[in-house]
């Protein structure tokens, strides 16, 4: 039995990208904990901002864990930064928002858990936050120190695939012309630099339970979500779109093709 950590910004992240394989190494018997940096509270939803909504989002999250096998979910503590309306940083932003936490101080507070679970394998974020989210942005930063600290061996990026998702915009936009294709341009990673390709299609009931559970997200704002525009896929189609979990290992050979987390070259 190995110990995973899943590090992610706000609850309902780890529905979105890493949920499958959450629930594949729960039912191999590894240990799989869930760290979250912030309880979300400033969210898009049809609650307000502020307390309400982060306990909502951190039940929430603890109903996602359960469906997904999680032995544990911590929450750091931080204050979800907010998004502005241009996808930068928001002014308005609380005194403890966590894009504006010490990196150091932050990879502390990740890497006394990573010791204490004697974790084999982090997950974060690529670089770029995978959207660009700030919040996400600063799981990288915070996350690769505090792995260094720790001396977790294994640390994945989770992301998505660029290349079928720009393609899939490209084709979207003729139709939809709001649509800005140059954000999608430098969203997640490309396809030659991603490692891992994790097959999760056994795992695409407890990947959508784990989305369901976050329900405060489905809803809110003036447009469709993208939470509950996900659940609205048949459950056959679902399990194609969603069967797939992409990591970046940095430092392996070019051209590595991994299939579970916790293979090497």
């Amino acid at each position: 039995m190995k110990t995973a950590v899943f590090f992610h910004a706000h609850p309902d992240d780890e529905a979105l990208l890493t949920a499958g394989t959450m629930a594949m190494l729960a039912s191999e018997g590894h240990r799989v904990v869930l760290v979250v940096a912030t309880a979300g509270e400033r969210g898009l939803a049809e609650l307000p901002h502020g307390d309400e909504l982060a306990r909502t989002r951190m039940d929430e999250l603890h109903k996602s864990a359960a469906a997904l096998g999680c032995a544990r979910v911590v929450q750091l503590g931080y204050g979800d930064s907010g998004l502005a309306i241009d996808g930068g940083v928001a002014d308005d932003r609380p005194e403890n928002a966590f894009i504006d936490a010490d990196i150091e101080e932050a990879a502390q507070r990740l890497a006394a858990i990573l010791k204490e679970e004697t974790a084999d394998l982090v997950t974060i974020y690529d670089p770029s936050g995978g959207y660009g989210h700030p919040d996400h942005v600063q799981v990288y930063r915070v996350g690769t120190r505090a792995a260094e600290i720790a001396g977790t061996p294994i640390v994945l990026e989770a992301t998505a695939n660029r290349d079928p998702l720009l393609k899939g915009v490209r084709l979207a936009a003729r139709f939809y012309p709001s649509i800005d294709v140059r954000s999608f341009e430098r969203a997640y990673s490309p396809s030659e630099v991603i490692t891992h390709r994790v097959n999760v299609r056994r795992f695409a009931r407890a990947k959508r339970a784990a989305m369901a559970a976050h329900a405060s997200q489905a809803t809110g704002g003036d447009g469709d979500r993208t939470l509950g525009a996900m659940l609205k896929i048949p459950r056959l189609v679902y399990r194609f779109v969603f069967g797939t979990e992409w990591y970046v290992r940095r430092g392996l050979p070019p051209g590595t093709r991994l299939r579970h987390p916790f293979d090497t070259p």
